[in-house]
């Protein structure tokens, strides 16, 4: 059970969910995202890149000079400084995003929306530990749940439902693996639910 816990952690890292989103929305509902068929790839990539790849680099990086104890930074203050560096990669890349490469409006809305929820991360890290996997996939149905109201087809209804489910899954991993309180990975899914929610709400 603890090492099926440890691969739904991993599976669904919040570092992971952004490309998660785009894979989503991408195949089931492309008209909203408005990037061509022939640049998706290209696009999923840069995002991977910006989202992934390079917030692991730092995190290798902080390990390597001691910022960091572990790369599970159990203590809240281990995450303070590779939190600040993530955020500060992810509103580089919507800002690049916003001003260099012509996508849809929609696209960089999501953006910032994303970028919000890493922001909001951060912050919520100076107070105390909260589950930023929790908070990560409650953004996540948040952002999808509304998009249904936009999709006439319904396509999006199983793929949000299966979040769903998947949310409750990674939460009830953390706790399973004793990596939270209670009150940190609810507070993290309802967190990040409502910034995803009104997000979409607001800037669409």
């Amino acid at each position: 059970m603890k090492t099926a816990a440890h691969i739904i952690s991993f599976i669904f890292h919040p570092l992971l969910l952004t490309t998660y989103l785009l894979l989503i929305l991408g195949y089931y509902f492309p008209a909203f995202l408005s990037i061509p068929t022939a640049n998706f790839k290209i696009v999923l990539s840069l995002v991977f890149g910006f989202t992934f790849l390079l917030p692991i680099v730092n995190l290798l990086m902080f390990k390597y000079f001691g910022t960091i104890s572990s790369y599970s930074m159990h203590e809240r203050t281990d995450r303070i400084v590779p939190f600040m560096a993530i955020t500060a990669i992810y509103s580089v890349m919507t800002y690049l995003f916003y001003s260099r490469v012509p996508i849809g409006d929609s696209f960089n809305k999501l953006l910032v929306i994303v970028t919000i929820l890493v922001l909001v991360s951060t912050v919520f890290t100076f107070i105390y530990k909260i589950s930023i996997h929790s908070l990560a996939a409650g953004g996540l149905v948040g952002i999808l749940l509304p998009l249904n109201k936009a999709i006439e087809n319904g396509a999006l209804l199983w793929p949000t439902a299966i979040v769903l489910f998947i949310t409750g899954m990674i939460m009830s991993a953390r706790l399973y693996l004793n990596a939270h309180s209670p009150f940190e990975v609810y507070s993290g899914a309802v967190s990040g639910f409502l910034i995803g929610f009104a997000g979409i709400l607001v800037l669409f």
